[in-house]
């Protein structure tokens, strides 16, 4: 049975890999990325041997996630894949993990932000010239921030603390 659930279980990880690297470069999540993740839970849920409450209960923090989401985003302080990719990671954490992934997703936003702050005081300015198109655009002045980073910092770190990746491990 693990033959299945390890495969499945892995891709939570990879794409929250591939929707970081992608917000970093082109300060955009793919709806697909988001889309997959909810279409993967469905049958990593079923394979993982968690009871159906506690799946229950991850679909009620990612609906929980996708409605706090929203309201940051309406309050413009993240962008909407951003919000996308929130919900569906909250919906593979699942609760009561969904904390320490807010939490976690808090201080790697923090720790970003302070990074790009200094990769955009100035004094960095003669290294960014050579640099690649898309960390040059992170150094510009008046730039957001690619907050789809610090989500994908924070769920990596709290995942094997979810639902399913410890109704699998035990």
């Amino acid at each position: 049975m693990q033959a299945i659930q390890i495969p499945l279980l892995l891709v939570f990880p990879a794409l929250a890999i591939v929707a970081a690297l992608k917000d970093a470069t082109s300060y955009t999540i793919p709806n697909w990325i988001s889309l997959a993740l909810i279409a993967a839970f469905v049958p990593a849920a079923a394979v993982s041997g968690a009871p159906l409450p506690a799946i229950g209960l991850c679909l009620a923090t990612g609906l929980g996630a996708l409605v706090l989401g929203m309201g940051m985003f309406a309050a413009g302080w993240i962008g909407g894949g951003d919000a996308k990719l929130f919900a569906a990671s909250a919906l593979w954490i699942g609760w009561p993990a969904a904390i320490p992934f807010m939490l976690s997703t808090g201080l790697a936003g923090g720790a970003l932000t302070m990074a790009i702050l200094a990769l955009r005081s100035g004094w960095l300015e003669p290294v960014l010239a050579g640099a690649p198109s898309w960390l040059r655009k992170l150094g510009a002045q008046g730039g957001d921030i690619p907050y789809g980073v610090a989500i994908a910092v924070g769920a990596l770190v709290t995942f094997p603390e979810g639902t399913l990746a410890a109704a699998i491990m035990t």
